[in-house]
């Protein structure tokens, strides 16, 4: 692995904006990339409340190049940028900002790299039921790509926000091809819901640290040849995974999406292939030391 030796007025940076910031991962991953590639960067986390004022910022320093957005920015930076493609102003939310010239490009990398992560488990979705849990940020982020891009049969949401439920929905419906079924998240939705599931996306934050002992899913309602897959990638398995994986069925850990989302994002930063086995070794040794 290359070192950086020094910062000189050729060195561009990127950071991840939030609040709070001080749990982020990203600048560990990112600057271990740079490094390894000896690319002339660096990474900053930066505890951000006035986004119009840190885009303001971005755009004034030529070398800040780009900026990872994470809770709770991912929808209020889509006011200060300048380009955002017809997808990601649907999903209504991003999570990546890139200084190109005199312009802000916003974009998101989240719905891909969620989908990655699970061709690369070797899940199907053509044809499945696919159930999602919560639908916030996040599960919007992976919904839309979901809906356009695979044959699924149905996708059910579930969530105890019916306004967020029912806005993405709505979305879903107009922007999507896809047979979309939404209920109020209640035992008994629930239960109807796993029941048919072949698929569950769990894009809630339930189980997060320092909560690690919660999950939204009783161990009965689990069936044989589900796939479960959660987004919470600290702890690096869930108390949700730990359960599935006890019943037999396949799980796919919400880390293998924070590095793809972090690997698309790299590679818009810098425009070179992303060093992916070093991004995921950094993480894997700090949720798991």
């Amino acid at each position: 692995m290359k070192e950086l030796t020094s910062i000189s007025p050729r060195t561009q940076f990127c950071a991840v904006i939030g609040n709070p910031i001080a749990h982020s991962l990203s600048p560990a991953i990112h600057n271990a990339a740079f490094q390894h590639l000896g690319l002339d960067f660096v990474y900053l986390a930066c505890q951000v409340e006035d986004v119009e004022g840190a885009l303001a910022g971005m755009r004034a320093l030529s070398s800040f190049r780009g900026m990872s957005v994470t809770i709770p920015h991912k929808t209020e930076v889509m006011k200060h940028v300048d380009e955002i493609s017809d997808v990601d102003r649907s999903i209504g939310a991003i999570n990546t900002v890139i200084h190109e010239g005199n312009k802000l490009i916003g974009l998101g990398t989240d719905g891909l790299g969620a989908l990655k992560a699970l061709a690369d488990a070797g899940v199907e979705i053509a044809g499945k039921n696919v159930l999602m849990l919560g639908t916030g940020g996040a599960a919007r982020a992976i919904s839309f790509p979901l809906a356009r891009t695979t044959k699924l049969a149905e996708l059910t949401l579930l969530d105890i926000n019916e306004d967020l439920l029912r806005s993405l929905s709505a979305d879903l419906t107009c922007g999507t091809a896809a047979v979309i079924k939404a209920e109020p998240l209640t035992q008994g939705s629930l239960t109807a819901a796993m029941g048919k599931a072949d698929i569950i996306l769990h894009c809630t934050s339930v189980g997060m640290h320092p909560h690690e002992n919660a999950s939204l899913i009783p161990l009965n309602l689990f069936r044989p040849g589900q796939v479960v897959f959660d987004i919470v990638y600290n702890p690096f398995e869930t108390k949700l995974l730990t359960e599935a994986k006890a019943r037999g069925l396949k799980t796919v850990p919400g880390v293998e999406l924070f590095v793809n989302q972090a690997v698309l994002q790299f590679e818009q930063f810098t425009g070179v292939d992303a060093p992916v086995d070093v991004m995921r070794r950094v993480v894997l040794e700090r949720l798991t030391s």
